[in-house]
């Protein structure tokens, strides 16, 4: 079975599939643009959860932070590119996405600035950026994904937020960063 081929989808328009999954292009200039967004998503679910499971300290943490916020930043740009050439098909993935990133900059500049309360500003940014870093690629990608393709569609727009919501409560209301800021301004 080959990686990638060229066949025309039920609507007749050409579609490239690689490793299972149809991207709506034979355009070289799309189908390189994908390439790339799907790289810098890579490394966005990578980094950011390392630094979800790493120390909140110097090192590892503000290290793989950077390069997710650096690489959520690509994935943003790529996708305003690819929703401009789709609009009516991707305007709502452009949404998602530009709430990502406007997320994940409310958590960096917390992050940066420091004022009272930040730790809770930065995880409510930074974790909700990742859910919605998440949300478009199944609502994109879930009808050709092993498990997700027996859901439901509304599955895809739910899921990674039921899933990632109470994670970000309970950090927002357990974690040790969270709570010793809370003690500071007592």
């Amino acid at each position: 079975m080959p990686v990638a081929s060229v066949s025309p989808d039920v609507t007749s328009q050409a579609v490239t599939v690689v490793a299972g999954l149809s991207i709506p292009s034979t355009s070289p200039l799309f189908l390189g643009l994908v390439a790339l967004h799907v790289l810098a998503g890579i490394v966005c679910v990578v980094a950011g959860a390392v630094a979800m499971l790493s120390p909140k300290a110097p090192g590892r943490h503000p290290a793989a932070g950077a390069v997710y916020f650096w690489g959520l930043a690509a994935v943003f740009a790529l996708a305003s590119a690819l929703s401009a050439m789709r609009w009516t098909e991707d305007a709502d993935l452009f949404v998602l996405g530009a709430l990502a990133f406007a997320s994940a900059v409310l958590g960096r500049t917390a992050r940066r600035r420091r004022r009272r309360g930040w730790p809770r500003w930065h995880i409510a940014g930074m974790g909700t950026s990742y859910v919605l870093l998440l949300t478009p690629f199944y609502v994109d990608n879930g009808k050709s994904l092993l498990i997700w393709r027996a859901l439901p569609p509304i599955a895809y727009w739910l899921l990674p937020a039921t899933i990632g919501l109470p994670l970000i409560v309970h950090a927002l209301l357990r974690h040790p960063v969270v709570r010793q800021e809370g003690e500071r301004s007592i």
